[in-house]
């Protein structure tokens, strides 16, 4: 399962049906679960856990040293979940202690050539990332958001979940659940409603997420007034609820 040419630490902890490929490099705080392939060309580094069954292609740099000049060589780490694509080119850096020490990758995620994950982002399960979309540091992103090819998401944002981005959207301001963003400065356009579909919401759910989108931005009303009337929506719509604590939560704001 482990090409010869393949260069792993002895101190490296793989599971015994592990693959990787040839020329690959592993370090000696690697954990590798079962059933995980490695391409050629590969270097993972650092503190670094990778759970199950992911599949990560050629010459991608995953768990390397933050991009963040504060960082001094303090121990942090990287996680990565199970069944996770990652694809060519693409680099996911450690945390820093500034961060919580842990950048952190969920489950089940498509990750195509190209992309950039900084130190300290915190993704969730069901993700798409496009060729080459990139996050700053400390970005926080829900599940099942898609970020299409270029976007660019500024650090500490917040992506929300089952939201969207298109082609080469610029955010520098968190994006709530549900909601759809385009632009070179990112713009609201609407709700994810095909996207919802999809994921099985009812026309009844979705009407109701029409609805709070409705009251957050085209009713006029302070953020503080919509986020009383989103609250007592969630009292008999579930599905609001996850708006209510994303917006109380938002550092940067939303774009809005």
């Amino acid at each position: 399962m482990i090409h010869a040419t393949a260069l792993i630490d002895p101190k490296a902890e793989l599971a015994e049906d592990v693959e990787v490929g040839p020329y690959s490099i592993i370090g000696p705080r690697l954990r590798i679960d079962a059933g995980t392939r490695i391409g050629p060309h590969a270097v993972l580094t650092g503190r670094t856990s990778i759970g199950k069954d992911n599949h990560i292609f050629q010459f991608t740099s995953i768990g390397e040293q933050p991009q963040d000049k504060k960082y001094a060589g303090e121990d942090t780490e990287l996680v990565i979940g199970d069944n996770n694509t990652i694809r060519e080119l693409c680099t996911f850096s450690r945390g820093t202690v500034q961060g919580g020490g842990v950048t952190r990758i969920g489950n089940n995620n498509w990750i195509m050539a190209g992309v950039h994950i900084a130190h300290d982002c915190q993704l969730g399960d069901n993700i798409i990332m496009a060729n080459n979309a990139s996050l700053a540091g400390h970005v926080t992103v829900g599940n099942h958001a898609i970020l299409s090819g270029y976007s660019l998401i500024h650090q500490f944002c917040s992506v929300g979940a089952h939201s969207f981005t298109s082609f080469a959207s610029h955010v520098n301001q968190s994006i709530p659940p549900y909601v759809t963003v385009s632009g070179e400065k990112a713009r609201v356009k609407g709700i994810n409603s095909e996207g919802l579909k999809r994921r099985g919401y009812t026309s009844e759910q979705i009407s109701q997420v029409r609805r709070a989108y409705r009251v957050i931005y085209r009713e006029g009303r302070p953020l503080a007034d919509a986020k009383t009337m989103l609250a007592e929506m969630a009292t008999s719509s579930p599905e609001i609820q996850p708006l209510v604590d994303f917006l109380n939560a938002a550092e940067r704001g939303i774009i809005r």
